[in-house]
């Protein structure tokens, strides 16, 4: 099926589902996978997702959605959809995301909550039956970074003894993650994923407002939103490739975030604040001191941002999408920062250094 197409049908379910024959969309965002989220412009308060099921089956999103929300967290209720076709109608949790609010002033609460919303997630969210984030999945996610950001981005070649000193980091890496207790992640908790949003639960009004909609007839299979109270957290996005693994990597894509820094100081205090109140909720043991977590947190992040070194690279590469290579820096920065305060790790960020040199590393390689 063609774009044009493609944008056709989207439209027609649109209309079909809304009963509006003029209604048309425009665009409200897009991710690094092939989704695409529409917004009806004479219609407020939902969104319509474009998930092609050959690309990118809508069902995992469905139904990770349902397990947040059943546990008391803000995910966007699933309005109608078309599994078939790909196209789900769904609220619209606004315009204002985290990365959009943050600033030195906001940055304690803003995070507050998001870690309330993560604890709750970690304690309340099943992941057990969710595919593991194993070792085996970690690998092929490093071995991105040498693929699209050394070689294609870069255009580096490892020698064999640089080899060497990946595949060794990689190892302490993957060690790491090995060592920590098994959750529910989501894999991508970070500011663009989480929205600032106004109302704390669907409730009466919000029902009342949606009940013409429900009632209009079966266009498409449709899921009533339900009457149960949120907690005041974060309205939570882009879940669907969720895992069951390592308990410190979503905090690790919260507080090192790929799209906004912060200093040290500030950073290691929210994790020892996340320490402790995991320990008083079972999550870890009492051994669990705070130089370990740290160092989980250190380290799983440092997995996290090699493989973002070598995603970025890709979405540009592969799938054109440019706009990632502006956020390199910073997270070339992580890679670095962390991995020099390992010494079992200073070959790898000696290595990466060397290979980066002075290029400016947010512009594209030459075809």
């Amino acid at each position: 099926m063609t774009a044009s197409d493609r944008a056709a049908a989207r439209l027609a379910w649109a209309r079909a589902t809304l009963h509006d024959d003029t209604l048309t969309l425009a665009p409200a965002s897009s991710d690094a996978s092939f989704r695409s989220y529409w917004r009806p412009l004479q219609e407020d308060g939902w969104i319509v997702m474009d998930s092609p099921p050959a690309l990118e089956d809508p069902a995992p999103w469905v139904a990770i959605g349902a397990r947040l929300r059943d546990a008391g967290l803000r995910a966007p209720v699933v309005l109608a959809q078309d599994p078939a076709q790909g196209f789900l109608l769904i609220e619209d949790l606004g315009r204002e995301d985290y990365l959009s609010g943050l600033d030195e002033h906001t940055a304690d609460a803003l995070y507050g909550k998001a870690m309330d919303a993560l604890l709750r997630i970690q304690t309340h969210v099943d992941g057990s039956d969710l595919p593991p984030y194993n070792h085996a999945f970690l690998q092929r996610e490093l071995e991105l970074m040498p693929e699209w950001f050394l070689q294609r981005h870069l255009g580096y070649t490892p020698e064999c003894e640089e080899w060497d000193v990946i595949e060794q980091a990689f190892t302490v890496l993957l060690h790491n993650a090995a060592e920590q207790p098994r959750v529910f992640v989501h894999r991508d908790f970070h500011s663009r994923n989480l929205m600032r949003t106004q109302d704390t639960s669907v409730g009466p009004h919000r029902k009342l407002c949606l009940t013409p909609f429900l009632e209009a007839g079966p266009r498409a299979e449709r899921t009533d939103p339900d009457d149960r109270p949120f907690l005041r957290s974060p309205g939570i996005i882009d879940f669907q490739g969720a895992l069951h693994g390592p308990l410190a990597y979503d905090l690790a894509s919260l507080l090192r975030d790929c799209y906004i820094a912060w200093d040290e100081a500030r950073v290691t205090q929210w994790v020892e604040q996340y320490r402790q109140r995991a320990q008083q909720a079972g999550l870890l043991d009492a051994t669990v001191d705070r130089e370990r977590f740290q160092r989980w947190f250190d380290l799983i992040g440092l997995q996290r941002h090699i493989k973002v070194l070598g995603i970025f690279c890709r979405l540009w590469y592969r799938d054109g999408k440019r706009g990632y290579l502006a956020d390199l820096p910073r997270v070339l920065g992580y890679v670095l920062t962390v991995a020099r305060r390992y010494p079992e790790l200073a070959d790898l960020a000696a290595l990466i250094a060397r290979c980066v040199g002075e290029r400016d590393i947010t512009a594209p390689a030459a075809a």
